[in-house]
């Protein structure tokens, strides 16, 4: 075993903390967006950050649910909601969803990095791992946009995202299977799937579009 295995479980810890902030963070912008009050905000918080991984875990029948497990998760995204409450007004908007782009990638680099490895180590198929590594980091912007009226943009924005954690999750498998290193196939995950990402923003990268001729 690499002497960077034995801090595994301390690596997956962290990863899911910082895709839970950046998450929470999109949450809350797009409750700004939508006018909710107070009560709204912290749903669609709760929402974004932790309904990718509910739903995850709930297909995998693991119990309790990753947030029940990391109470200081809970804690975390209600003083985020709190503080950009108090402090953010309609200024910042802009810049911070032009700079919230970068902690999302990041955020579906890292949930699908987890979605991944929480299923390869409950023994499921290739297929339906890979698909855990999808369902952690959109579903819960899926829930976030339903909740506010919104098409979800990950079926609307038609630059990869699902797809960019979709690759993610065979690079995983494809390191898994030559024994690379626990350590170093999360990590190698992660760059791959925020790297599509950011370069999709980017170079403005779009899926086609399904063209119904009438």
């Amino acid at each position: 075993m690499h002497i960077l295995d034995t801090w595994l479980p301390l690596l997956r810890h962290a990863l899911e903390l910082a895709a839970t902030i950046a998450f929470t963070l999109s949450g809350v912008m797009v409750a700004a967006r939508s006018r909710l009050d107070a009560v709204g905000v912290y749903a669609v918080a709760f929402l974004a950050a932790f309904g990718g991984g509910t739903l995850r875990d709930l297909l995998l029948d693991q119990r309790p649910f990753f947030w029940v497990r990391h109470v200081e998760y809970l804690w975390g995204v209600l003083a985020l909601a709190t503080v950009a409450m108090l402090f953010m007004r309609k200024r910042h908007f802009e810049p911070t969803e032009r700079f919230i782009q970068l902690p999302d990638a990041l955020g579906l680099g890292l949930f699908a990095a987890l979605g991944v490895d929480v299923a390869s180590a409950a023994g499921m198929p290739a297929l339906v791992a890979v698909l855990m590594g999808v369902v952690t980091p959109v579903f819960g912007g899926v829930l976030r946009d339903i909740v506010c009226n919104e098409i979800p943009t990950a079926f609307r924005d038609h630059r990869p995202y699902a797809l960019c954690a979709f690759i993610g999750g065979w690079v995983y498998l494809g390191l898994a299977a030559l024994d690379v290193p626990g350590w170093a196939t999360l990590t190698a995950t992660v760059t791959v799937t925020a790297g599509l990402r950011v370069l999709a923003l980017w170079r403005d990268w779009r899926l086609p579009l399904w063209r119904v001729e009438h």
